[in-house]
């Protein structure tokens, strides 16, 4: 819980603001939320590489991405990928990133756990099972992003472990658009995924 001093004037006292939950949203709210990065990369680094070297796959890091309805992110290594996958689109929240550069003192670039959206502004577990809409594009919160053993190689010994509960969220791409870096509305629109 958030303490936030309020004074009044004989005294000053304290109180708490609880945290938004996925029980306490209502259609049609909105989140100010910001895109801070969006990553594409054109091959795995990871699947498919257990007991081998990880892959070394460039990533890019552009300001706007098309998102396609049913396929994902239009240059990722997951457009396509199969029927209804989860993971069309990835998410991370940048809370986290900067919990795990406290936690290991280091200073990863964000693209380094593999996610294609870093945002902030909203706890991304409270989407899952959510349809939500930034921008044009219309979401389906699917399921944590859950971490692998490559992120203690990728990013610090022991960062699998730490982001146990918090290691993004994968989504579906209802409909499609062009997500934006920037200051956005994420918005719980009137239908369900």
């Amino acid at each position: 819980m958030l303490q936030i001093p309020r004074k009044n004037f004989w005294k000053a006292e304290t109180f708490q603001v609880a945290p938004i939950h996925a029980r306490d949203f209502k259609i049609g709210m909105v989140f100010p939320v910001e895109i801070l990065g969006l990553y594409l990369s054109p091959d795995h680094d990871f699947r498919g590489h257990h007991g081998k070297p990880r892959g070394n796959n460039p990533i890019t890091k552009v300001v706007e991405a098309e998102c396609v309805a049913g396929q994902g992110i239009r240059g990722d290594r997951y457009f396509g990928f199969k029927e209804n996958y989860k993971g069309q689109v990835t998410f991370f929240d940048q809370a986290v990133h900067q919990a795990v550069q406290v936690k290991f003192g280091v200073s990863p670039e964000p693209f380094a756990y593999r996610r294609n959206v870093l945002i902030s502004g909203i706890d991304l577990n409270e989407l899952i099972g959510q349809s939500f809409v930034i921008g044009e594009i219309r979401f389906s919160g699917v399921q944590e992003c859950s971490p692998c053993y490559w992120m203690d190689q990728a990013v610090a010994p022991g960062t699998e472990k730490f982001l146990e509960g918090r290691g993004g969220l994968r989504a579906r791409i209802l409909e499609g658009g062009t997500l934006k870096t920037g200051p956005n509305d994420l918005v719980l629109p009137d239908k369900s995924p």
